[in-house]
C-alpha cells in the first residue's frame, strides 16, 4: 500500500494566515490612528500661548486682590436657589460691595453640568435661582460685576448648612 502525500501550496494552508492576521491587524489600526491624529484637532493646545499666559497673570490677580481685601462668600445651596453673603473682614481696606455678581457652579470632569447664575441684592445677600446639580465635588467662583476680583473655592453638594469660602486665611478654595 502506498501512500499519496499531496503537498498544498503555502496559501493554501491555514497556519500561514494566522501567522500573517496579527501583523495586519496592526497595520491596520495603526493607519486607523494616524489618521484620527492628522484629521482631529487637540483642544488642549492653544494657537496663542503668550497672550493665554496673561489671561492667567490677570486672573490670578484677582484672585489675589480678593485675598487682600479678606473677602469671604458664605453660601447656602437650595433645592432651587442660592443665597450669598459677601463681606470684607479687612476692615482697613476701602471695599464697595457690588451691585451684582456672578455664580459659577462647574463639575470638575462634566463641562455638560456647569452652570452660571447671575445674583441680585436682596435685603443684605446676593440671591439667584437654578437647579440644585447633582450631588458631588464642585467649584464654585464668585466674581463681581466688573469682574475686578474673584474667589473660588469647593463645595460638596449636597450641602448641609452655609459654605464658606475665602476668608482671613487669604487662600483661594478654602
Amino acid at each position: 500500500m502506498t501512500t499519496i502525500n499531496t503537498v498544498k501550496p503555502w496559501y493554501k494552508e491555514r497556519w500561514p494566515w494566522y501567522l500573517a492576521a496579527g501583523p495586519f491587524i496592526v497595520v491596520v489600526a495603526s493607519a486607523i490612528t494616524a489618521w484620527l491624529a492628522a484629521s482631529s484637532t487637540d483642544g488642549l493646545v492653544t494657537d496663542d500661548y503668550y497672550k493665554e499666559g496673561l489671561a492667567v497673570e490677570k486672573t490670578l490677580a484677582r484672585s489675589r486682590l480678593a485675598a487682600s481685601l479678606g473677602l469671604e462668600i458664605r453660601a447656602r445651596f437650595t433645592a432651587d436657589g442660592v443665597s450669598l453673603g459677601l463681606r470684607a473682614l479687612n476692615s482697613d481696606a476701602s471695599f464697595t460691595p457690588p451691585s451684582s455678581l456672578l455664580l459659577t457652579l462647574s463639575h470638575p470632569t462634566r463641562a455638560g453640568m456647569d452652570q452660571q447664575v447671575p445674583l441680585t441684592v436682596s435685603g443684605e445677600d446676593y440671591v439667584g435661582k437654578f437647579r440644585l446639580p447633582a450631588s458631588g465635588h464642585w467649584l464654585v467662583l464668585v466674581e463681581d460685576d466688573a469682574r475686578s476680583w474673584r474667589i473660588m473655592g469647593n463645595v460638596v453638594l449636597p450641602a448641609l448648612g452655609d459654605v464658606v469660602i475665602g476668608g482671613a486665611s487669604g487662600k483661594e478654595g478654602s
